[in-house]
């Protein structure tokens, strides 16, 4: 942090400089939004499980405790973009504030009404405001760095972090609420999730110094534009969606297959492997100065994912289905970073968050799609039958990726294009 620079520079590294964790987590102001926000955003992964965990046990069902989660799932998949849009336009502030009391009163009406042995009709209703307003944190956090990095080469490297704490995320959220549901009470979840979504979300949302500007100036018609308009937002859509299927249908599939060779305590060795495999990846892509540009590494990276994930199918013993597992947790990470990284250089600073909210509804509703497909060809096909979705969801993306390509290049148009054009530096802004 240079004194002989202006107040904007010293905020961030110059272009010169290599991007790494230990610069981008100096970048001022970071932890302002970072810890709470990574409090904000463990409830999200522990909803789905505390829902099956919770109404199981007191409906005696996996079918209908499945099928709330799903809802729920659905719910949060379809409101999301809205709710990154609400945000673009009127400020995160304004749209998470009551978004997580209401998140607050549905999880734990949902939870009330599964203990009271309410119908299940009654546990969908609820279940839909329930996933409906969970707080898109995750995107939020994204569009703070946006601000704070501005064109900085540490992007990607921000990206990286973001996609390695979302992994995390996913290790610690439902080993947390399965603890709680198992060990403490099987509302222990929810009731944990409600409170932590409450106190994060509230500690998050008053951190208004890196919260993005909403007002557009000069710019307000191109501020409040709609992400989904975009081309290539449409584009990354669909290879979010494919992306999604890999998540979805590795959890259906590789419970299936240990549930088949009479090791179901191997389940989660193997999709611990896979998600190793992820974070792994993650950390060393914000590590790198790319210099390939970003939609170039996308289609590179989705193709090596689209080949990995249609080995799974053919994996008959554990060794070779780890050894696949960690292959396609290594595609992943790639893939997502850049996708996320492609959104500064195709979106107008006033509608990402929207962005990286379709992009994160995407994933959700793949997977949940992928959960419903796969489970019913491994229940009427069985032999590694539901490994079928994370191929066909990722081939489907991938021809679609290459079709459309052209797309994911950044238009020379005014404000966004400079933006874009900031990621030309020597690195890869993942």
């Amino acid at each position: 942090m240079a004194s002989t620079v202006t107040s904007k520079t010293s905020e961030n590294p110059p272009a010169s400089a290599r991007p790494g964790y230990g610069r981008l987590l100096r970048t001022r102001g970071a932890w302002t939004f970072l810890l709470p926000g990574f409090a904000a955003r463990q409830p999200f992964a522990m909803l789905t499980i505390s829902i099956v965990l919770l109404v199981q046990h007191t409906t005696g069902s996996y079918g209908a405790a499945g099928a709330a989660a799903a809802v729920t799932g659905v719910s949060m998949a379809l409101f999301a973009p809205y709710s990154g849009r609400l945000a673009d336009r009127y400020g995160q502030r304004a749209v998470l504030v009551p978004g997580v009391l209401l998140h607050t009163v549905s999880g734990l009406t949902l939870t009330a009404l599964a203990l009271m042995d309410a119908p299940l009709w009654a546990l969908f209703a609820a279940a839909v405001p329930t996933g409906a307003s969970v707080p898109q944190v995750g995107p939020m956090v994204r569009a703070r760095w946006g601000v704070t990095l501005k064109d900085s080469p540490l992007t990607t490297t921000a990206a990286a972090f973001e996609s390695v704490t979302d992994e995390l995320t996913f290790v610690v959220g439902p080993l947390l609420a399965t603890a709680l549901c198992t060990a403490v009470d099987p509302a222990a979840g929810l009731v944990t999730e409600a409170a932590l979504t409450l106190v994060g979300g509230l500690l998050f949302a008053a951190q208004k110094s890196t919260q993005p500007s909403v007002s557009g100036g000069g710019h307000a018609r191109v501020e409040r534009t709609s992400a989904l308009r975009v081309p290539g937002v449409r584009v990354l859509i669909v290879t979010f969606l494919g992306i999604g299927t890999v998540f979805g249908g590795m959890q259906v599939s590789l419970a299936a297959f240990t549930e088949s060779i009479g090791e179901p305590g191997l389940n989660g060795v193997l999709y611990g492997v896979f998600a190793a495999g992820n974070m792994l990846s993650g950390i060393v892509c914000g590590a790198i100065a790319w210099k390939a540009a970003p939609h170039r590494r996308l289609v590179v990276g989705y193709t090596a994912l689209a080949l990995t994930a249609s080995g799974l199918w053919a994996a008959h013993s554990v060794p070779v289905l780890a050894g696949l597992g960690l292959l396609v947790g290594v595609c992943i990470a790639p893939a997502l970073i850049t996708g996320y990284t492609l959104v500064d250089g195709l979106v107008p600073a006033g509608a990402r968050t929207e962005a990286f909210t379709w992009l994160t509804g995407a994933v959700a509703l793949g997977q949940a799609a992928a959960v419903t497909v796969a489970g019913q060809l491994e229940d009427r096909f069985r032999d590694g039958a539901g490994f079928l979705v994370p191929m066909g969801g990722t081939l489907l993306a991938l021809a679609t990726l290459l079709a459309l390509r052209s797309r994911l290049s950044p238009r020379g148009r005014g404000r966004t294009v400079a933006r874009g054009v900031g990621h030309r530096v020597p690195v890869a802004v993942d």
